[in-house]
């Protein structure tokens, strides 16, 4: 084992403190499970600070609703114990599946409210009549470990999540710049590998950005600048793979690249690689130049020219986005603390919307409530004295791997873990702590281990070992708390977990677990049917192109592990969540510019709904549009070729010439009005 580095020690010595505090605390108050405190507080420990206070907010809220919970369905129907097993699987199973709709931290506050409820409720069913007061300590005993972890994480050399933020932007937007100089340069297949990095980069963000109002850092003020960052982070995505398909196009025609767009590509990439450059009047140079390469739109225009005013136009809104983030992003790495500080901090942002799958939170939820009832009905079948320990075990092994396309593996090595960690609790709670009489004495036995547990728990590689093996011990301390310290009681407690871990993977595996190209095939059918959605909608005003590039984004950060995992896939082949992204982005601009083009007698809602109806019917990636698309696009372009010169005219070639490559890449090249052949009438 490596020695641990400086933070990973100090995380260590905070928790431990935390916890040292909040045992010392619960005994003091004369609290029944002082131990439970305890683990609380590591439960809520974190190495940065803010995510420490953010968890806190969302626990105690949690633990206040499941308690509620608890208090409400105990007294009710604590002379029907199949009911009020029914009702609290039923309560983990809703709890868990609105957590899973909500895919950031703050999910962790209704998946606490569910198994809190059973963690209260199930231990308090033989003696109902105290369960006002077992839920009081239950939630004084957990209130007091948050409360510890997030004094001692805050004011103990904190460490913010601000700086830790601002690096990741860093980094998301030097993977956008290396993207831009590779396509820039050419280099498509280096390319592929910068995008899944992007879109990862992305998707970190936003989750992490949740913790930055509860942040130790002035940074804590920049959430509307940090998010306006990642909406133009956003965006470039689908205009840099835009511009990369253009600029293949180009460079694959006889005549290859115009020595002009050569140019553009050369000013653009030093323009991005040289920040001192990047000022207003660079830019503006930028745009003239890319105007002056446009061709001008006719009725003659020929399939080059189209590609070329795509790439300029893509271009163009690729620099903007670069340089409005880049702007913000020094804002940010300053505090907010210029002359802009005002605007910048009320920027207005997209709402954080991330991908969500019901169907697969209500498989979760249905999981979670089979095995939660398997457990309740051993228990009441067999009066097992521990049975109570297997359904909360159930409970909080459904929900704490929930996310998982296959949670079974994760909670196997919980399992094992766990059962690493007999002996060890067995020593402490039969051997040790019987021969403890003062509390600086518990204190000096059980820090070697926690100490060195804690400092695997800081190590991501081995964080969810380390937390099986320490909970494993903490729940086997906590028998201490209910003077059942004894080997009958310590072996009912361990076989109750074991059965609990081992009823939660059996249901996952029956009921919840999907396989990689299942899972990948349901990613991708979630942006074939907003795309369809998109194609349906009346206009352009309640669409939001971020949110709408968030959402597919955040997919293709989902769908690179498990396209990888399923690359033996026949029916995969082919997929390109970016070309999707392109064709909303594409399909939006249309929306925006319909009406004028409806002033002008060019009708695009034809040509949205049919889009609509082909994304709504889609099942594979390996199947495409039918030919009429493709003729009713090229007659629409022809259509908006011929109106007067205008920006909304050249807008909507660029649309429309994106959506003709994206869905018919393979397709013979456009062909204006003039160079078709006459009907045989007119012969």
């Amino acid at each position: 084992m490596k020695p641990p580095t400086l933070s990973e020690t100090l995380f260590s010595l905070k928790s431990y403190a935390a916890a040292v505090l909040a045992l010392y605390l619960a005994m003091r108050m004369g609290l029944p499970r002082p131990f439970w405190a305890m683990t609380t507080a590591y439960v809520v420990s974190s190495p940065l600070a803010g995510a420490v206070r953010s968890k806190a907010v969302y626990r105690v809220t949690g633990t206040t609703l499941g308690s509620a919970m608890a208090l409400a369905a105990v007294p009710l129907l604590a002379n029907a114990p199949e009911l009020l097993s029914l009702a609290f699987a039923l309560w983990v199973g809703l709890c868990l599946y609105i957590s899973l709709l909500d895919r950031t931290p703050r999910s962790y506050l209704f998946m606490l409210a569910g198994y809190t409820a059973a963690l209260i409720g199930f231990p308090a069913v033989t003696q109902p009549e105290l369960i006002f007061d077992t839920s009081l300590a239950r939630v004084e005993e957990i209130l007091l470990g948050i409360a510890c972890a997030t004094l001692i994480h805050s004011l103990v050399m904190p460490q913010g999540i601000g700086p830790v933020l601002v690096s990741r932007v860093q980094r998301a937007y030097d993977d956008a710049q290396r993207w831009i100089a590779d396509t820039l340069g050419g280099k498509a297949d280096i390319g592929q590998l910068d995008r899944r990095k992007l879109a990862a980069d992305v998707t970190d963000l936003r989750l992490m950005a949740t913790h930055l109002p509860f942040d130790t850092s002035h940074l804590r003020w920049t959430s509307n600048a940090i998010h306006a960052v990642q909406d133009r982070i956003s965006l470039m995505m689908p205009l840099l793979s835009a511009i990369e398909d253009r600029l293949a196009v180009l460079r694959a025609m006889p005549a290859g690249l115009a020595r002009g767009w050569e140019t553009v590509m050369r000013d653009v990439a030093a323009w991005i690689g040289d920040p001192p450059a990047r000022d207003p009047a660079r830019l503006a140079g930028l745009v003239r130049t890319i105007d002056a390469n446009h061709p001008a739109v006719s009725p003659d225009m020929g399939w080059r020219e189209m590609v070329e005013l795509s790439l300029g136009s893509r271009l163009k809104a690729l620099i903007h986005a670069y340089a409005d983030s880049g702007a913000l992003r020094t804002h940010i790495e300053a505090g907010l603390h210029d002359a802009h500080s005002d605007a910048i901090r009320e920027q207005p942002s997209s709402p954080r919307v991330l991908h969500t799958d019901r169907g697969l939170a209500l498989l979760s939820a249905f999981a979670a409530t089979v095995a939660i009832l398997a457990c309740c009905l051993f228990w009441i079948a067999t009066a097992w004295q521990a049975g109570s320990g297997a359904a909360l075990m159930a409970a909080i092994f459904c929900c704490l791997f929930a996310t998982m396309d296959n949670p079974v593996p994760a909670i196997q090595v919980f399992l094992k873990f766990t059962l690493l960690s007999i002996p060890c609790s067995a020593f402490y709670l039969l051997v040790v702590l019987p021969a403890v009489h003062s509390f600086e004495m518990l204190v000096l036995t059980t820090a070697p281990l926690f100490l060195l547990l804690g400092v695997q728990i800081a190590r991501p590689p081995t964080t969810g070992r380390a937390m099986a093996f320490l909970f494993g011990v903490t729940s086997a301390l906590a028998m201490h708390d209910t003077q059942t310290a004894d080997l009958v009681s310590f072996a009912n407690s361990m076989l109750a977990q074991v059965a609990g871990i081992v009823a939660a993977a059996v249901c996952t595996r029956l009921f919840r677990t999907i396989s990689a190209d299942r899972s990948a095939l349901r990613l991708l059918r979630a942006n074939w049917r907003e795309l369809a959605e998109l194609g349906r909608a009346d206009s352009a005003r309640n669409i939001v192109v971020t949110e709408i590039s968030a959402r597919m984004l955040d997919r293709l950060a989902l769908l690179a592990p498990r396209m990888a995992a399923a690359r033996a896939n026949a029916d995969l082949r082919g997929a390109d969540v970016l070309a999707d992204l392109r064709v909303g982005l594409n399909m939006t601009q249309l929306l925006r510019l319909q009406p004028e083009l409806d002033r002008e007698q060019v009708r695009v809602r034809p040509l949205l709904a049919a889009l609509s109806s082909f994304f709504a019917g889609r099942r594979l990636p390996t199947q495409r549009p039918a030919p009429d698309l493709l003729a009713r696009i090229d007659a629409l372009l022809r259509a908006v070729c011929a109106l007067p010169a205008s920006n909304a005219q050249r807008d909507a070639v660029a649309a429309l010439c994106g959506i003709r490559r994206d869905l018919h890449p393979d397709a013979d090249d456009y062909r204006p009005a003039s160079s078709l052949p006459e009907p045989d009438h007119v012969r």
